[in-house]
């Protein structure tokens, strides 16, 4: 009975050795992933941060050529109505 007991308790050794390290590399392996899922994550930030910066130069170009255009346009409303003051003086003489 006694070889009977200790051979048990062997065994239960030996099986519970044998879930912790399933279990351990089960760890390990959960460890990896999420360790990889940070990486990405990280990555995505960055990529994210970067987008925003390039968004925000290309909306300044944007408003500075919108200036230019409105500055532009005024320049060219001006000159209409000098051709055209020019043009009425002309007709009257």
């Amino acid at each position: 009975m006694r070889k009977l007991t200790i051979a048990g308790l062997a065994l239960a050794t030996v099986l519970t050795a044998g879930c912790a390290t399933t279990d351990q590399g089960a760890v390990d392996e959960a460890n990896a992933t999420a360790s990889s899922a940070e990486s990405t994550a990280k990555n995505a930030l960055s990529t994210a941060n970067s987008a925003a910066g390039t968004a925000r130069s290309a909306q300044q170009t944007a408003q500075e050529a919108l200036a230019a255009a409105k500055a532009a346009q005024r320049a060219a409303d001006e000159a209409n109505e000098r051709a055209k003051r020019m043009l009425e003086r002309s007709s009257m003489k």
